[in-house]
């Protein structure tokens, strides 16, 4: 009806554009675990699989949080409006960026089980955290123009705002598809395996296998969690991020 406003939004998805292990933390959390190796050989009088494993754990325990994907999303959303027999249509092209985290903090003793007849560490993992988007609003894009209509509604701004919350919801909905996810949970397989396996051979055992995995590997519940904040903080965030940049 003409006297009935509607607005319709919707998304085209952009793939992943980038993609990258975060390679300092690694590092550093690699120090870490050769410094609690060498410190569980002297408290505990030597060279032991599973008091150099439970070392390792401790020292990633205090790393808290590891980063161990990251990629960036485009969203393309339109809206458009109908009211009093007039149109108007908006379009906004959105990026963000998402990281991928592992929680270190809720890997627990229970998750660390050495198997001495296998020569076999087994790692149990947190699931993958999904955080962000965060919004590049210095990159994003507006188009459209109302007409008529824009000049005597506010409808410009209530297209502005569907598109902004529908395309966070498509950042995030990007982000947590099959394929990211596959390459966050991979990456975090292999950072804590290295993590685990470099005290043990620069303990000497060389024919540890170390083994990673999550509690959903080998199922079709793909539980992901996601550390998302509602769109208009996204927003929000991003506009002050563009005020500090500046002001440098």
């Amino acid at each position: 009806m003409d006297d009935q406003v509607k607005i319709e939004a919707q998304a085209a998805r952009r793939p992943v554009v980038m993609g990258a292990i975060i390679v300092a933390g690694l590092v550093a959390l690699a120090a870490l675990l050769f410094v609690g190796a060498r410190l569980a050989s002297s408290i505990f009088g030597g060279p032991n699989p599973e008091t150099i494993a439970s070392a390792s754990l401790q020292s990633m325990r205090a790393q808290n949080r590891l980063n161990v994907f990251a990629a960036r999303y485009v969203s393309v959303t339109s809206s458009k409006t109908s009211q009093f027999g007039f149109s108007s249509e908006r379009t906004l092209i959105l990026p963000g960026d998402v990281r991928y985290e592992v929680d270190l903090g809720k890997l627990r003793p229970e998750d660390v089980k050495w198997d001495g007849a296998a020569h076999t560490l087994q790692v149990m993992l947190p699931e993958i955290e999904v955080a962000g988007p965060d919004v590049d609003l210095a990159a994003a894009r507006e188009y459209g123009a109302g007409g008529v209509l824009s000049a005597i509604t506010n409808n410009d701004q209530q297209l502005d705002q569907a598109n902004r919350s529908a395309a966070v919801a498509d950042l995030r909905k990007q982000a947590q598809s099959a394929v990211p996810m596959r390459l966050a949970r991979e990456a975090a397989r292999q950072a804590i395996k290295r993590s685990f396996a470099m005290p043990l051979m620069a303990a000497g055992f060389d024919d540890v296998k170390v083994v990673a995995r999550f509690p959903t590997d080998g199922t079709s519940d793909g539980a992901r969690i996601t550390a998302s904040v509602p769109y208009e903080q996204a927003i929000e965030d991003a506009r002050r991020r563009r005020a500090a940049e500046g002001q440098k």
